[in-house]
């Protein structure tokens, strides 16, 4: 039997997809990209707005249309605030909550009456990692958050947290890298929040990861800047750690951020910009900000947009405000029109280009070692193009006159060009390929 898993929403919920597939190919069942061929389809559903909890039910009913045999499965944050409603949508047989995601092996097994699988499925060599490229992996390292910002309905959804063990997350690394990732991505709903009910902390994990296994590149999700310690920007000294965070900052307003209850002035955000970049020149810092939110003046939003020049943020995701059913701020007064938070979000997002441009530029001319993913696409020059990430995240291209199989493969490369078409910056190997194969003068465009 095969099992179908997909995700809407964060990067969290592709870490658990990557879980459960462990879990399933040990009880014998195997993971398929095709929706017909499986008998168990999974989707791990998102809520963060009214329109990603509508996608869900769309998803949740396209699943099924396409495979109306197969056991259909569903579970996250709309599973958890919509039960009822998920179990009345046409197919579903289970709706697990997030507070049972760790049972969702058993209990899909139990759903079929699988008979156990014998010894050989379990032995290393099977491979049961799921992920959506061979290179990178997300690790989910905890579950819930203890902050309630007031526009977030994931906390709700969520629960209190929980986090995984150091010996846990430290067995599950390693067995990564013996099957050839090379980058894994730590991720949870309050990332930062690490270790707190297990007396441990994020600092503490990361040591641990770079003391007790040779994994080549460890990143973070989304991680809240009040949650970094003094000197947690130290460990960036050691290269295995890619140069770059997402850190949120939501606005640059701290009225605005206030009414948010996030813990976080806009002034202490940029000083932790700075440490960063004390260390790493080139450190590379995202972020989140939210536009139109109850009560923000031109004002406030002025402010957003000076914190975004002040940071230079590599890339900036923007959404318009938009009330959530069962967050404090759906029933705050001073709701926004919504023209006027679609201006704000294009003035936004011209700002934020302007931005990023100016932090490809400073890139030009310096070597970086590229993680190199998938498989060259024919171009309509008839060239191969590759894509891949620099150390500190930013997306990179490269065409090829030869179909080289360079995916999952760390590559020196000297950026030379923000690409004029896709705006992403274009390379040129550094590094010989393959010694025996291909020459140094391998064409590159």
């Amino acid at each position: 039997m095969q099992v179908y898993l997909t995700a809407l929403g964060c990067r969290l919920n592709e870490a658990e997809l990557q879980m459960w597939a462990d879990e399933f190919r040990v009880q014998g069942l195997a993971i398929t990209s095709l929706i017909e061929d499986a008998s168990i389809l999974v989707i791990n559903t998102c809520a963060v707005t009214g329109e990603a909890a509508r996608k869900s039910r769309q998803t949740i009913r396209k699943l099924h249309r396409k495979n109306p045999a197969a056991k259909l499965i569903v579970t996250g944050c709309y599973a958890s605030l919509e039960k009822q409603q998920a179990q009345t949508l046409l197919g579903v047989d289970l709706v697990v909550a997030n507070a049972d995601k760790n049972k969702l092996p058993v209990l899909a097994k139990e759903l079929l009456e699988v008979p156990s699988m014998p010894f050989a499925a379990t032995e290393p060599s099977e491979n049961a990692l799921f992920v959506r490229s061979r290179e990178r992996a997300f690790i989910k390292i905890q579950d819930g958050c203890r902050y309630r910002c007031t526009y977030c309905i994931v906390t709700v959804a969520r629960g209190e947290e929980s986090s995984r063990t150091l010996e846990d997350l430290l067995n599950e690394v390693k067995r990564l890298q013996a099957i050839g990732v090379k980058e894994i991505v730590l991720t949870g709903v309050h990332v930062g929040g690490y270790g707190a009910d297990l007396g441990t902390n994020l600092y503490e994990l990361v040591v641990a990861l770079l003391k007790q296994t040779s994994i080549e590149r460890i990143r973070f999700a989304s991680v809240e800047p009040w949650d970094l310690p003094e000197h947690f920007f130290e460990l960036f000294k050691n290269k295995r750690l890619m140069p770059h965070m997402h850190l949120p900052i939501q606005s640059g307003s701290d009225q605005i951020l206030k009414k948010m209850s996030r813990r976080c002035k806009a002034e202490t955000f940029l000083q932790l910009v700075d440490k960063a970049r004390q260390v790493v020149p080139d450190f590379n810092i995202t972020s989140d900000v939210i536009v139109g939110f109850p009560g923000e003046t031109e004002d406030d939003f002025a402010l957003s947009q000076k914190i975004v020049e002040a940071a230079n943020f590599g890339h900036v995701h923007i959404f318009s405000y938009s009330n959530r059913e069962g967050t404090k701020a759906a029933t705050l007064s001073g709701q926004i029109d919504g023209e006027i938070k679609k201006k704000r979000s294009q003035r936004l997002h011209q700002v934020a280009s302007q931005v990023k441009q100016q932090q490809q530029a400073k890139m030009l001319g310096k070597r970086q070692k590229i993680l190199w993913e998938g498989k060259g696409q024919r171009t309509e020059s008839g060239r191969f193009r590759y894509y891949g990430y620099t150390e500190n995240y930013h997306k990179v291209l490269i065409d090829l006159e030869q179909a080289i199989d360079i995916g999952n493969q760390i590559i020196c490369c000297e950026i030379k060009q923000i690409d004029p078409q896709s705006g992403l910056l274009r390379v040129a190997l550094v590094e010989i390929l393959n010694p025996a194969e291909q020459p140094i003068w391998l064409k590159q465009n």
